[in-house]
Order: C-alpha cells, then structure tokens, then sequence
C-alpha cells in the first residue's frame, strides 16, 4: 500500500471505531428511553389515560428539530426518528391497554 492509502485505511479505522461506539450509545440510550415510556404506559394504563398525547408529541417533535439543527443535523431525519419511536411508543402504550 502507499503511503496515502495506508494514511486513509487508519483514518477509515478511526471513524469507524468511533461510529460504533456512537452506535452502542445509541442503543443503550433508547434501551433506557424505552424502560421509561413502558412505565408511562403502564401508569396511563392503571389510571385509564390514552396512549397518546398529541400536544406533547408535537412539542418534542418541535423541540427536536430545533436540537437538531443546532446540532448540524438534518431537522427532516431527526423529525423521523422522533416520529418512528412516538409510533413505538403509543403501540407499546396500546398493548398495557389491551
């Protein structure tokens, strides 16, 4: 290899070790962000709220998209994400009402 390849090949490593750390993070973090929406579930459940809350679901998305933009991330995707887990969340929230 040369000596720009063997340079890039490190870099490459570099990125990806951090990559999958981030990755771990990720997943604990929603592990975590999970355990506490099960309990939210479970106590609208005994006290026979619904499983969704629609003025709080639009102010986390809001509050994300503003996050995200001051953390250079595209506002789009991390408006996905959110979407993605409140569409988890208010499943999980149905199945403790079941």
């Amino acid at each position: 290899m040369t000596d720009h390849t063997t340079r890039a090949a490190d870099i490459l490593k570099g990125h990806r070790e951090s990559i999958d750390r981030l990755d771990a993070i990720l997943v604990y973090t929603l592990g975590e962000r999970f355990k506490h929406t099960q309990a939210v579930g479970k106590l609208k459940a005994e006290h026979d709220l619904p499983p969704s809350d629609p003025a709080r679901e639009a102010n986390q998305i809001s509050r994300l998209e503003e996050l995200a933009e001051q953390a250079d991330l595209d506002p789009d995707f991390a408006k996905k994400f959110l979407n993605f887990i409140i569409t988890e969340v208010i499943h999980h929230h149905k199945k403790h009402q079941a």
